[in-house]
């Protein structure tokens, strides 16, 4: 039984104007079932998404105009509706709702499609994926086999390396962890056992684990790149290099200990603006070790391409090749769990003092130590080929906090220096923060300084405590702040 719900006019008005995108998509009720599982498939292979059967859209000089033109009665979506439960997996997972208006005639079926953790095919036996407002059939070999390896249905790391097996099982590095975890046992018997050698040769997992050079077995894709930029820019140039990118290399478990330890030197230097000047930045530990350790264990390692280290002034960005695996999400990656390498997650755990103890709790332990400094949490970006995190050193105060604090150890605070505290871009952005401050008599603009000397300062005889703004408060001129 698919639930109902009343929407107001301001909601089928929001419904009407969504704009069809990678994560929304608008249909007609004439599409055919078979046709519409096409779109639900591309959905529930990539991200996910939303979709509302019945809204008509025709064009009219060159603009869309789209009017509410829902089914009959619920029964009339019968047929979509037993046409997604026999999409197996899928059926069961979705979610549908039956919305209808006081102000429009009929009910528009509006479906939630969840990224799934399997491949999932339209009524056609055809495969489908989107990217943007488009559906793409997956129709090769190779390309059911990419799709695979994203959803992390398959895990390279099973794959076998063309390198003798001798590279592993006669390692220092698999000498000294058979020493120290399983005293009594025999590389090569143990590496066979855990499935780490295959056919003689070893896998992807055993190279990363136990080979001491594993990136002269796996060339471009198993290092750290590290690069610092003096610069808080969106993007750093060669002009803006402080030293030459470095290259960290060694086995998993000491590329993890050595990018976080090299990330924290590099760190060390980099001098931020807080409310009592000039101070050093500091990003907690644990969040730089988990997002690392991330990185490297559940990196797609049959991508070409090395994980990438970016320290800027403000902020480190962590790039990760491969999308982000199985049904997880950048909504819900703090309560789901996915690994792409199950077999490297597993046997690194048994590594003495191993780098992901608390094995799925580690994003979690990330956001709550920069919570901990009153630190923004960090943003996760999904690309066509990589996953980013960006660890900003952005204070977790609102603009307006951030500014009356300053204001409470200096005389002034200009444009400029207000948007290196905050993090804020925009001039104009920054200055509606001055406006918002002045509308409730907090600050004011110091007299005789404009233009590009303009700056504020406390209201005289005001303490200067936020209150919130009044909304009914007449606009104030943006020159004067009065």
């Amino acid at each position: 039984m698919v639930d109902r719900a009343e929407i107001t006019l301001a909601q089928v008005k929001a419904i009407l104007a969504i704009e069809e995108d990678h994560f929304h998509d608008v249909k007609a009720i004439d599409i055919k079932p078979s046709k519409l599982t096409e779109s639900i498939s591309a959905f529930a292979n990539t991200s996910g998404g939303e979709l509302y059967i019945g809204i008509d859209e025709c064009k009219a000089d060159d603009q869309k105009i789209r009017s509410w033109r829902g089914f009959a009665d619920v029964e009339a979506a019968n047929a979509h509706l037993q046409v997604m439960e026999a999409m197996k997996p899928l059926g069961g997972h979705y979610q549908a709702v039956f919305l209808e208006s006081a102000v429009e005639s009929g009910y528009v079926l509006h479906l939630e499609i969840p990224k799934s953790k399997d491949i999932i095919k339209a009524s056609d036996g055809c495969t489908y994926t989107r990217k943007g407002a488009q559906k793409l059939r997956v129709d090769t070999p190779e390309a059911i086999h990419r799709l695979q390896l994203d959803k992390g249905i398959i895990s390279f790391e099973d794959d076998v390396v063309n390198v003798a097996a001798e590279s592993v099982t006669n390692s220092i590095t698999v000498i000294n962890f058979i020493r120290d975890v399983i005293p009594t046992g025999d590389p090569q018997a143990w590496l066979i056992k855990q499935s780490l050698i295959a056919n003689g040769r070893p896998t992807v997992a055993g190279v990363m684990l136990f080979h001491d050079e594993p990136q002269s077995a796996l060339p471009k894709r198993s290092a750290v790149k590290i690069t610092r930029y003096k610069t808080r820019d969106e993007e750093g140039t060669r002009n803006q290099l402080a030293e030459d990118p470095i290259t960290v290399e060694g086995c998993a478990y000491n590329l993890i200990y050595a990018s976080v330890a090299k990330t924290k030197e590099m760190i060390q230097g980099i001098r931020t603006l807080t409310d009592k000047g000039l101070e050093g930045v500091l990003y907690p530990d644990e969040t730089l070790h988990e997002i690392i350790t991330n990185a490297v264990l559940h990196r797609d390692y049959s991508l070409a391409s090395d994980i990438q280290i970016r320290i800027f002034d403000n902020r480190v960005e962590v790039q990760s090749p491969g999308k982000i695996p199985g049904h997880v999400t950048k909504q819900n990656i703090l309560n789901e769990q996915a690994a792409r390498n199950p077999r490297l997650v597993r046997l690194i755990n048994k590594f003495p003092n191993a780098p992901n103890k608390d094995i799925g709790e580690g994003l979690n332990t990330a956001f709550d130590a920069m919570k901990a400094l009153r630190l923004k949490a960090p943003e996760i970006e999904e690309t066509d080929t990589s996953v980013i995190v960006y660890i900003r050193h952005s204070p977790l105060a609102s603009p307006q906090e951030a500014v009356m604090a300053f204001l409470d150890n200096h005389d002034e605070i200009s444009n400029s220096v207000a948007r290196d505290l905050t993090g804020i871009r925009s001039e104009n952005m920054m200055k509606n923060v001055f406006l918002s401050l002045s509308r409730r008599q907090l600050v004011e603009r110091v007299p005789g300084k404009n233009g590009n000397k303009a700056a504020w300062r406390k209201l005289i005889g005001r303490g200067g405590r936020l209150e919130p703004e009044n909304p009914d408060a007449a606009p104030l001129d943006e020159e004067t702040g009065k």
